[in-house]
């Protein structure tokens, strides 16, 4: 049995770009400038993480609960009622299941969006666990987050795959000992080359892991 831990914007679900307009949207909304790679920047984050790095590093004058339902307000109707899983997701997904492979969650994204867009595709119920950052306040970019996700499925960093298409998340997973597979998806096509090299494994659509 392998134990896979997947990410979900942009890995299980094709997301990026309503994730990227709900965290710029609050950017422009209040006339910040900012980075042109700023969402590889915040994915790893989170949306309280990112709404603190809003805060602190672009001068955003908001509270992180204003930026929090500012957020909201533009994605939860997206996430509820649009965003399709990724072609191969629920065949592969139900496959690996079906072979005994322990399946779990861990994304930046919060329960409230998450959980809803999982279920309504018909996927929540293949998963042994669904967390979010918030459930170890802590984000992708800290290396425990990894560790203690390994210990709560009673293993060590080095028998789990991690899958991700951010390639700082996929760098911090390497980095806490997990075996990473690098996902394609066009929001870090750009960043191809680079994790092919970092990754363990580099795949372009999601059936590969099959």
């Amino acid at each position: 049995m392998s134990i896979y831990i997947f990410d979900f914007d942009g890995t299980l679900v094709d997301s990026m770009r309503q994730w990227g307009e709900k965290m710029t949207n609050v950017l422009d909304t209040h006339g910040i400038s900012y980075p042109s790679d700023i969402i590889k920047i915040i994915t790893p984050l989170g949306d309280r993480g990112t709404a603190e790095y809003f805060i602190k590093n672009l001068g955003l004058d908001m509270t992180v609960n204003e930026i929090l339902e500012l957020m909201d307000s533009c994605a939860l109707k997206v996430y509820a009622d649009e965003i399709p899983a990724k072609e191969g997701v629920s065949e592969t997904l139900s496959t690996l299941k079906a072979r005994g492979h322990s399946l779990n969650v861990l994304t930046a994204s919060p329960h409230r969006m998450l959980d809803v867009c999982l279920k309504r595709i018909g996927i929540f119920s293949l998963f042994d666990n669904v967390w979010s950052c918030d459930d170890f306040n802590a984000t992708k970019s800290d290396p425990n987050i990894y560790k203690e996700a390994a210990k709560l499925l009673g293993t060590v960093p080095p028998d789990c795959i991690f899958a991700d298409d951010n390639i700082n998340a996929c760098r911090t997973a390497k980095l806490a000992g997990m075996k990473v597979i690098g996902v394609f998806d066009e929001s870090s096509a750009d960043c191809v080359p680079e994790m092919k090299q970092l990754c363990d494994r580099y795949i372009y659509k999601f059936k590969e892991l099959l």
